[in-house]
């Protein structure tokens, strides 16, 4: 799944809302590549549109709300961990009311119509954000904390602690996004009787009833007052001194809270704008921990728009150095690449380690060897040739031209010592045998030089 991939077609919920408790209908929409996750209020003047980020949560008490000048949507959560799971990257969300509706309380009627509609592939990649050092948030006040760590997919671990005897401590693991809908999807929100009753004040949860959440009903209430609460609700009357789970369905599973919390927590998740490599612990999750994890790695984003690929010497390259002066006619002092990590279609991942021994240094400069930048577009330039290269029938009965090479930025210096890491993206298809693509070159994590270029391919006479 590293193309991006939307709906093939749209589909519709209707339902309750949980606080309003108005009748509403969500229509989710194929959308194009790079669009991401929007929502358009569809019954306010204009519909406006508001982007589903992290930034633009404005109120996580009892759900998630988005918000856009002063227009806002709540209880996105379940949908948007629908969306995630499934790896659908873009779709419109239309809604014809301040929330989303509640249905049964989970997410499995939404993984249900995205398995009926299917996916539709698109050609942009996939952008991933890729953990590569531990995160942490906390919560001092509540105690809750999730820290996200490096792993090679997305997997969350939630643990949930409650004062209650029939809600103690539960414990959830989900480690492939393909077991979502089997492990996670029907995982119903809960709620506490004791709590109800000061929802209910704050003019919350008028469509919530014993079908659409699990309702833990754990200190004994008058009987008179038990129906009163039943009586505001709308729910049928019930027996006072039976404690325990009083909804109409059984628990689904016997972790079914914290299975919740999971879901929770990827639908918050799903805020960041990107699919994440990297586990998730979650301890005593709730949206507003959840929001602040989304917080601070919508900022790492920001002031690191493009991530270095992973590079792990230990692993054998692709391509090795023989292999690589089969595919170019460069030679010795101008190969200037010496593995290939990682290369498709698409992109290209080269590695090039700089040497004080490299001659160039005699005379750039003998006091401060500083590597040129010409020679730095000239790597990429080689790395981008061997993925034009790779498209190719019997490559080596073809050579590489640049015709052009623009926008090209120096950030910092490369100097003996550092390995270069670089990545070249293509930016549209190789057309009569001309191609467009995009270079990044790190060190670390920083990128040190980009440019973009536009090569001819070219048959050896």
């Amino acid at each position: 799944m590293n193309k991006q991939h939307t709906l093939k077609e749209s589909f519709s919920l209707e339902g309750k809302g949980l606080h309003t408790g108005l009748d509403i209908k969500i229509t989710f929409n194929p959308a194009p590549e790079n669009h991401g996750y929007k929502i358009k209020r569809v019954d306010v003047e204009d519909q406006p549109v508001i982007d589903a980020l992290a930034e633009n949560v404005s109120s996580t008490q009892r759900g998630t709300v988005l918000s856009k000048n002063g227009v806002q949507v709540s209880t996105v959560e379940h949908a948007l961990a629908a969306l995630y799971a499934y790896n659908v990257d873009n779709c419109l969300i239309e809604v014809n009311a301040p929330e989303f509706p509640i249905l049964d309380g989970s997410a499995i009627f939404y993984a249900n119509e995205i398995e009926r509609v299917g996916l539709e592939k698109q050609q942009a990649d996939r952008d991933f954000y890729i953990v590569k050092k531990k995160i942490e948030v906390k919560d001092e006040e509540t105690g809750s904390s999730l820290i996200i760590l490096p792993d090679d997919k997305f997997c969350v671990n939630a643990l949930i602690s409650f004062n209650s005897v029939f809600l103690d401590s539960q414990y959830a693991v989900l480690e492939d996004l393909n077991e979502f809908k089997n492990e996670v999807a029907a995982s119903r929100t809960f709620v506490f009787v004791r709590d109800i009753e000061p929802l209910l004040q704050n003019n919350l949860i008028k469509g919530g009833d014993l079908d659409n959440a699990i309702v833990i009903y754990e200190r004994q209430i008058s009987q008179e007052r038990f129906d009163q609460l039943a009586d505001k609700m709308g729910v049928t009357r019930k027996d006072a001194t039976q404690l325990g789970y009083i909804m109409n369905k059984p628990l689904v599973f016997p972790n079914e809270p914290a299975r919740h919390k999971l879901l929770d927590v990827i639908g918050d998740m799903a805020l960041i704008g990107k699919p994440i490599k990297g586990r998730i612990i979650a301890n005593c999750p709730g949206h507003k921990i959840n929001n602040t994890l989304a917080r601070v790695i919508r900022k790492d984003i920001k002031l690191n728009d493009i991530q270095a690929p992973i590079y792990d010497p230990n692993v054998a390259p692709l391509l090795d150095i023989n292999r690589i002066k089969e595919l170019l006619p460069h030679r010795y002092p101008f190969l200037l690449v010496e593995k290939i990590i990682e290369i498709d279609e698409n992109h290209i991942v080269g590695i090039k380690n700089v040497s004080v021994n490299e001659p160039f240094f005699q005379g750039h400069f003998p006091e401060e060897p500083v590597m040129p930048g010409v020679l730095l577009v000239e790597a990429m330039a080689q790395v981008g040739g061997l993925l034009v290269l790779n498209s190719v029938d019997e490559p080596h009965r073809y050579s590489t031209y640049f015709l052009k090479i623009d926008n090209v930025k120096f950030r910092q210096k490369v100097v003996p010592g550092d390995t270069l890491i670089l990545k070249l993206d293509m930016v549209t298809e190789v057309r009569r045998g001309i191609a467009s693509m995009k270079g990044n070159v790190f060190v670390g994590e920083k990128v040190v030089c980009e440019a973009e270029f536009m090569a001819q391919i070219v048959k050896n006479k």
